[in-house]
């Protein structure tokens, strides 16, 4: 049987909320160790420019921002490990957790940092340009204002395709709204608040069937009407995709109490806890409402302070 590890401070995730919680808990001497998951950096690694995160004021890449988090955790001596924990063990009064090569850490603390997934529709055209950063995006309030003046498509059905959709309308000469049913699920009033914009157009059971572009990007969608079969093409410059957010928490869930969707709880509101003392909660993979770079440092901030609270008190 191999050694068991014992740490003060494990950080599961990274992204701008583990990496905060790295820096908060490393400079309270925790000697924090983060395992930075299935996709090192979050979200973030797949957002081309990042514009409104204070302290920027040329913007700067996602993938350049994460490689500073890292660095300044770092530079306060947090472990930063490559990997991910495939397993845990909440039940008794030590936080056991499991890397995926079997390795065993008896934790004294737990900084949940799981983000949430947005989810796609898949295509490979969607992937392609979303990988390339040129004109597919699943955060109009990250990247709308790169397409302010420019004709989009939004894809969704729910309260926050139509929220989404409302703030594009503000920026962009037109947005395109495909609805796969002949109805909204959002709720009547922020379908009403879509419905009554004059440069949204709503094109209901409609599915999109590829996404077009060039090596610039993003130039339009090719849709297909379920009902008719007819295909035609939308110019865009933007392709937003609307349809809801997994959150990375699965490994959890015996444990931790989490809602219907699968976002943790919080056990006392305004701070970081979760049911389970000693275990705390930071970024997406709680935050159903907000979903941004800075609220997301914001909460990591919170979740060390109440780990080495939490530590104090054990004294």
């Amino acid at each position: 049987m191999s050694e068991i590890e014992k740490v003060k401070c494990l950080i599961i995730g990274s992204g701008p909320a583990g990496y905060t919680a790295a820096i908060y808990a490393a400079r309270a001497d925790m000697k924090p160790v983060l395992y930075q998951g299935m996709e090192p950096g979050g979200q973030l690694t797949t957002t081309n420019e990042v514009e409104n995160f204070p302290g920027y004021p040329d913007g700067v890449t996602g993938p350049e921002m994460m490689i500073q988090l890292e660095a300044q955790a770092k530079r306060f001596d947090t472990d930063v490990r490559f990997g991910f924990i495939s397993k845990v063990d909440f039940s008794g009064d030590v936080h056991k957790c499991w890397v995926e090569d079997g390795k065993e850490i008896h934790a004294e603390t737990v900084i949940i940092s799981t983000g949430a997934s947005a989810k796609y529709l898949g295509l490979e055209s969607e992937q392609h340009y979303l990988k390339m950063g040129g004109g597919v995006s699943a955060c109009a309030v990250c990247d709308g204002f790169f397409y302010r003046g420019q004709e989009v498509v939004i894809v969704g059905a729910g309260d926050s395709a139509c929220e989404e959709a409302h703030y594009l309308s503000k920026l962009c000469t037109k947005v395109t709204m495909l609805v796969r049913k002949d109805e909204f699920r959002a709720s009547k009033i922020m379908a009403e608040r879509v419905k009554n914009t004059k440069n949204i157009e709503i094109l209901f059971n409609t599915e999109t069937v590829e996404v077009l572009g060039d090596d610039n990007g993003v130039t339009g969608a090719r849709v297909k009407n379920n009902q008719t079969g007819e295909e035609k093409d939308i110019p865009c410059t933007g392709f937003f995709v609307a349809i809801g957010h997994k959150p990375n928490t699965d490994i959890f869930k015996d444990y931790i109490d989490l809602d219907e969707t699968g976002y943790i709880k919080y056990a006392q509101p305004g701070t970081s806890k979760t049911n389970v003392p000693g275990v705390f909660v930071a970024g997406d993979a709680a935050d159903k409402t907000y979903r941004q770079a800075i609220t997301a440092a914001g909460t990591g901030c919170m979740a060390a302070l109440d780990a080495e609270r939490y530590l104090a008190s054990k004294e």
